[in-house]
């Protein structure tokens, strides 16, 4: 529960038996005694005091050990986001299915970790510890960012209890260093709660304990030196540096307490014993002052620190002592004890109701007693003043432990296989390396075919070497008409550019949908930026969204450029379009479509025709050549992924482009060299063929008739190589669209879920500024006239803000008297009057119980008229030991 209040005074000792009462009801404060007398307590606004909800006291003799409470998350679905993350970056197979498995794995250790109570056992530890290694390993694997892979994390301040009008602090962050941070805090939170519950009476239970407060002083060390880095804004109270770093102090004193206590059990020489105690006094010295001069940690600790420093300090001095009897120093002895003597004092009379100093005040005190006999009665050394006493030496056998992944023993990571983010990035912008260093290869030999293929049909070759009776449909020709007509003629191009409008409209809808997301979003959250002006003091929207509306416009522009190459596509059908139609055609109907010419019978035997159809056939096996080239070429593979990991275990970084160019011309090199051969056949072999066409044309018998036959013939071998080429160009695009709308629909993911994510911070932050509004004065402050300050007036309000309502508030004001409560209404009458007793005797004892002792000034004064009734604020509390 928290209190909230100011401060608050116990006066009498039955009051202040009263008062720590309360607090060990609702504070959950655990005296050593309860006889004991209680000092006065100071409860300060909000306070979440490190015995009333940060510790829980495990108490030996004389030791009192602090152990910090465990933050809160709220529940996060880790399948959907990493799963659709997976299944767009992996190819469905094995090693998917496995990292499916291992997301499911992944959500079930979170929930087992943070959703559960957890036993105060190393098993619960070895828990958390196993999360945190798992989030450390999948760290550098997945892109989580507010802007690629958003899942949001909310978790409770550790040392907010909330009230009854406003939650606990809390804070949402769409950062994995932040649920790293928070996983982190809890391994430190509940190490020192299984460290607490230690039994300090044997050996394992004495290094147990060390280490764990070890454990957790580098823990809570580890996040003072990363929180700032990991979050983008101002972190919770509880896992802010100053705090975690006097929890870090904290911890490491308990632990060098831990080692004075072993000393001690296992009798070792009092010099040794001696110095692990003043090691301790030190450590426990440093944090009282961490405490003193901050804020972030409530000052009810300081009294603790300050008694742990004065019980280590007076150990030390008490050991020292018995070294100094042995050195015959017996002068040294009694000044060492008196100076102990003084500390148990001091911490018996102002710290009592924290630990118990009983035992130890007596063992010193006797051994003071005897000392001062013996030196009066024996050795008359002279007691020396404390001043000149020489320093006692310090032994720190204690450090905290480095954080170094993994720190869980029994850790195996679920990702195993899957590489790091960096590597993967590597491999994207190898691929696409890569795939220009093939599509160059590829479509230089592509234009060279195409290039063969135009000067061919501007030559009617090889028709015009086939077409020598003048009659017949050429060979050629027919096996171009039939492989058109195998492939769907006219009806299938037709169709495969009647398909592009639609799928092009598609995918300009999914990318409207998905910007037109990021604008609402970004319009709300602008909105509200300009309401709340700081306080809304989250990443803009704006901002936050620049990376994804830079992809969005590329991905406009590259539907700009299809559709701009649709159109080029369109053109070429429609230049080619009679042609095709006619190749389609029946062998007559093709036929009757040629024109007729004269024979040239005496061309067939030639030497010209006969060098012609050797070229050809040459073109055409470097055309076969290039294919199984383009075959091969695609089958490059070459696993750089292994290459990546090791240079990045190696140099810690990796060069992707040095990497990939040296690997590439490694595997392309050759195929580079045996494309140029190629091509320098191949033009060589055209400028051939295009001399001896010329002696051929001019062997040939000219007429009107064979020029326009030749014509047709021309165009109809260049409208087979149009729709060759169109038909694939119209499938690759196709292809295209349909990749993309896969591509645009995982964009539309990406939007959608980021969108998700700011709403669900944006209504965690608008939840944390209604509570903090609320808490605010809702006026300023005011000074009520002097005239209005007489005797009956209401007290004028604090200056130093607005007053807390009744219920939650100890008066810090010391009044004379309190006014009596207004006299109860007498019983209703049911009964006749004469069954009844007088109505001034019935109401005499209910009016004298709660009657409070007035001052003597008040009790001289004569009765008072009957004042009308005031307005009663709420009732104040009814805890008990409440001292109102």
């Amino acid at each position: 529960m928290e209190i909230i209040g100011r401060r608050a005074h116990v006066q009498t000792p039955i009051a202040r038996r009263s008062w720590f009462r309360f607090l060990v009801r609702h504070c959950h404060v655990t005296p050593v005694s309860r006889t004991q007398e209680v000092t006065p307590v100071v409860i300060r606004p909000k306070i979440t005091s490190l015995f009333s909800c940060l510790c829980a006291v495990s108490r030996a003799e004389m030791a009192t050990f602090i152990s910090v409470p465990l933050k809160k998350s709220s529940d996060v679905d880790l399948v959907k986001p990493l799963s659709k993350f997976i299944t767009a970056t992996y190819a469905a197979g094995e090693d998917q299915a496995e990292y499916l498995r291992a997301v499911e794995e992944l959500n079930k250790l979170r929930k087992n970790a943070l959703n559960r109570p957890l036993d105060k056992h190393e098993s619960s530890l070895e828990i958390l510890m196993r999360y945190y290694d798992q989030l450390s390993a999948i760290e550098p694997k997945f892109p989580f960012s507010e802007n690629q892979l958003c899942l949001t994390f909310t978790w409770k301040d550790a040392f907010d209890k909330g009230s009854l009008f406003v939650g606990s602090v809390k804070l949402a962050l769409a950062s994995l260093g932040y649920e790293k941070t928070c996983v982190l805090f809890n391994v430190a939170a509940l190490a020192s709660q299984i460290a607490s519950e230690q039994n300090l009476e044997n050996d394992e239970g004495l290094k147990a304990a060390a280490k764990l407060y070890q454990l957790a002083s580098g823990a809570f060390s580890h996040i003072k030196d990363t929180v700032l880095s990991a979050l983008n804004r101002e972190p919770t109270m509880d896992i802010a540096p100053d705090t975690v770093g006097t929890l870090s102090q904290i911890m490491l004193a308990q632990a060098q307490e831990v080692f004075f206590i072993k000393a001690t059990s296992d009798k070792m020489k009092d010099a040794i014993i001696a110095k692990l105690a003043n090691q301790a006094a030190d450590f426990y010295s440093d944090a009282f002052k961490q405490c003193q001069y901050k804020e972030n940690l409530p000052k009810e600790v300081l009294p603790v620190l300050a008694a742990k420093h004065c019980i280590m300090q007076a150990n030390a001095e008490y050991h020292q002592s018995i070294l100094a009897k042995q050195q015959k120093k017996f002068g040294e002895e009694i000044a060492r004890l008196q100076h102990a003597s003084e500390l148990v004092k001091t911490v018996a009379t102002r710290y009592d109701e924290y630990v118990n100093v009983k035992d130890l005040s007596n063992k010193i005190a006797r051994a003071l007693t005897a000392g001062k006999k013996d030196n009066d009665f024996i050795y008359h050394d002279r007691v020396p003043e404390q001043k000149d006493l020489e320093q006692i030496g310090k032994a720190a056998l204690v450090k905290p432990t480095a954080i170094q992944v993994p720190i869980s023993q029994k850790f195996s990571d679920l990702f195993e296989k899957m590489v790091p983010m960096i590597v993967q990035q590597s491999l994207s912008a190898y691929n696409q390396r890569k795939a220009d260093n093939v599509n160059q290869l590829i479509g230089t030999m592509r234009e060279a075919t195409n290039l063969c293929n135009g000067v061919l049909a501007s030559l009617n070759l090889p028709a015009a070497l086939e077409d020598l009776s003048g009659d017949s449909v050429p060979q050629s020709i027919l096996e171009k008409s039939r492989t058109i007509i195998q492939q769907g003629g006219l009806q299938s191009i037709e169709q495969l550019i009647k398909d592009l409008p639609d799928l092009l409209q598609r995918n300009r809808e999914i990318l409207d949908e998905s910007l037109k997301m990021l604008d609402d979003e970004e319009s709300t959250d602008n909105e509200l930026r300009t309401k709340f002006s700081q306080r809304w003091n989250r990443t803009a929207s704006g901002e936050l969204y620049k990376p994804l509306r830079a992809e969005g416009t590329n991905y406009r522009n590259v539907l700009d450029k299809a559709v701009q190459a649709d159109q080029v596509v369109r053109e070429r059908y429609n230049a080619h379009c009679e042609m095709i139609a006619l190749l389609c055609k029946p062998e007559p109907e093709l036929s009757a479509a040629i024109p007729s010419a004269n024979p040239a019978m005496t061309l067939q035997g030639s030497e010209v025709v006969n060098v012609l159809r050797s070229q050809l056939a040459q073109l055409e096996q470097l055309k076969k050549e290039r294919e199984q080239l383009e075959s091969d070429i695609k089958s490059v593979q070459f696993d750089m992924a292994s290459k990546f990991l090791t240079a990045l275990a190696q140099d810690g970084a990796i060069d992707e482009e040095a990497l990939s160019v040296s690997e590439l011309n490694n595997m392309y090199g050759s195929y580079r060299q045996t494309v140029q051969q190629n091509l320098r056949a191949q033009e060589e072999l055209l400028s051939n063929v295009q001399t001896s066409h010329q002696e051929f044309s001019a062997l040939k018998q000219s007429n009107m008739e064979a020029n326009e036959r030749e014509e047709v013939l021309k165009k109809l071998a260049a409208a087979h190589d149009s729709y060759m080429e169109i038909t694939g160009n119209l499938r690759e695009g196709t292809k295209f669209y349909n990749d993309l709308t896969e591509i645009l629909l995982r964009f539309q993911n990406k939007c959608s879920d980021i969108v998700f994510a700011r709403k669900t911070e944006r209504d965690e932050l608008l939840k944390e500024l209604q509570q903090s509004i609320a808490r605010e004065p809702s006026a300023p402050s005011f000074t009520v006239p002097s005239y209005q300050a007489g005797p009956g007036a209401t007290p004028p309000a604090s200056a130093g803000g607005p007053t807390p309502a009744p219920r939650t508030m100890f008066q810090p004001q010391q009044q004379p008297s309190k006014p009596s409560p207004p006299a109860r209404p007498p019983p209703p009458n049911f009964s006749s009057p004469p069954a009844c007793a007088p109505p001034s005797a019935a109401m005499a004892p209910a009016q004298a119980a709660p009657a409070p002792v007035l001052p003597a000034a008040a009790a001289s004064a004569p009765a008072m008229a009957p004042q009308a009734p005031q307005a009663q604020g709420p009732p104040y509390p009814t805890y008990q030991g409440y001292p109102g």
